[in-house]
């Protein structure tokens, strides 16, 4: 996948809308520049500082084909920026009082105790540490719309490791992991999906589907310019070579995790099919002014929508390293989880401080809160980029606005 033929700066400022508050204009700078030098092809991005919207910038192109712009309520696919919300609704959850993170899933969930899992903590799951990272039962788009046969196979799933030793990205089973889990604890059953509408999108006023309702018109929705696998050969320089050759080895942790349901190009999790089932991991819809809303309010306390000290404090704390240390068993570099979401780390440099959390998507896309600041951010695009972390056009982005933060 080339990247677009560089475009003039004219050009590209014609290609951008939205606002800035006074300070941030060097953001609108940068996100003309991500289409002038940066091979862009369509984007949104937002932040929110201490409650108010500082950043509301979107431009290019929602559909390649058809050359059909991207309006201020277009949506995108944001691959596993998704984990970040679907934990907002997991932290609501908690602060209801619904669960307990050293409580083991299968007080919860008895059937999950099978095959060894019984002492499996909830919050060993939220923090990849269950040995839960691949699902040997084939999933596909059919199967995954009857909740009772995902958690059948989920629970009938071996863990790949000893639970709490080590760790490795569950980069599509954590969100159905997440999803029973919820739909266990929550007095009305509801799915993730269900539970986040309810509780996180209508308190906050936000647009963003884990599950996509038939209601939203196909035209709101930007399609993904994605790749062939292979192709991560071409971009070494980028990619970690370590996580390249294990996704290319069928048998590898990382090829598992990441192979079920079963693609030859990422952007076919952009189908209508697809779109409309619950992948609380990989398949949120939604806009980048949703993204930093929803963090934007964790990053002021998360009163909105009333989570409390107790659970703000497993949010900010830094995340605890599993025995084995650091070094993830399907991305193949050091990372830390906690919570569901992602923690800064040496190869995922992000916030001001270990209290930042947040998670990136495959391709670019990356929403996180940074409390010390009170900053919610979220950048989202539909040319797919060749970077587990920090694609260029997000980091310009991000960058920008920490810079503009900083002369306030």
């Amino acid at each position: 996948m080339a990247s677009r033929t560089a475009i003039d700066m004219h050009t590209a400022e014609s290609l951008v809308h939205g606002t800035v508050a006074s300070g941030f204009e060097e953001v609108r700078r940068e996100f003309v520049r991500n289409f002038s030098q940066r091979g862009e092809l369509g984007a949104a991005c937002a932040a929110y500082l201490h409650g108010e919207k500082v950043v509301d910038l979107w431009g290019g192109v929602r559909d390649a084909r058809t050359g059909e712009p991207w309006q201020e309520d277009t949506m995108v696919l944001v691959f596993s920026s998704t984990k970040g919300m679907a934990a907002i609704a997991v932290a609501v959850a908690h602060a209801r009082g619904l669960f307990e993170l050293d409580q083991t899933v299968a007080t919860y969930w008895p059937e999950f105790a099978q095959h060894g899992k019984g002492a499996i903590t909830v919050r060993q799951l939220l923090s990849h540490q269950a040995g839960l990272c691949a699902v040997d039962v084939p999933f596909d788009a059919e199967i995954l719309a009857d909740l009772d046969r995902v958690a059948a196979g989920l629970a009938a799933q071996r863990p790949a490791w000893e639970p709490g030793k080590r760790h490795g990205y569950h980069a599509i089973s954590l969100g159905w992991y997440e999803g029973e889990l919820l739909r266990r604890i929550d007095p009305k059953k509801r799915s993730l999906g269900r539970f986040f509408q309810d509780e996180v999108a209508a308190p906050l006023g936000i647009d963003f589907h884990i599950g996509l309702p038939s209601s939203v018109p196909a035209s709101r929705v930007a399609s993904i310019r994605g790749f062939h696998p292979a192709q991560m050969f071409l971009h070494l320089h980028t990619l970690p070579w370590r996580f390249v050759l294990s996704y290319a080895n069928p048998r590898s942790l990382t090829a598992r995790a990441f192979g079920n349901p079963r693609f030859t190009n990422p952007a076919e999790l952009d189908s209508p099919v697809y779109r409309a089932v619950e992948l609380p991991a990989s398949n949120g819809i939604g806009q980048a002014r949703a993204i930093a809303r929803a963090y934007g309010s964790l990053a002021t306390g998360g009163a909105e929508l009333g989570i409390g000290d107790r659970t703000m404090r497993t949010l900010v704390e830094p995340a605890q390293t599993p025995a084995g240390g650091l070094h993830d068993l399907v991305l193949r570099v050091d990372s830390r989880f906690s919570s569901g979401f992602l923690k800064p780390s040496p190869f995922f440099t992000f916030g001001t401080s270990t209290s930042a959390f947040g998670t990136p998507g495959a391709g670019g896309s990356f929403g996180f809160a940074d409390p010390d600041l009170g900053l919610g951010f979220g950048y989202v695009m539909n040319r797919m980029g060749f970077h587990v972390a920090g694609d260029p056009r997000e980091i310009a982005l991000r960058d920008a606005t920490y810079r503009c933060v900083a002369r306030r």
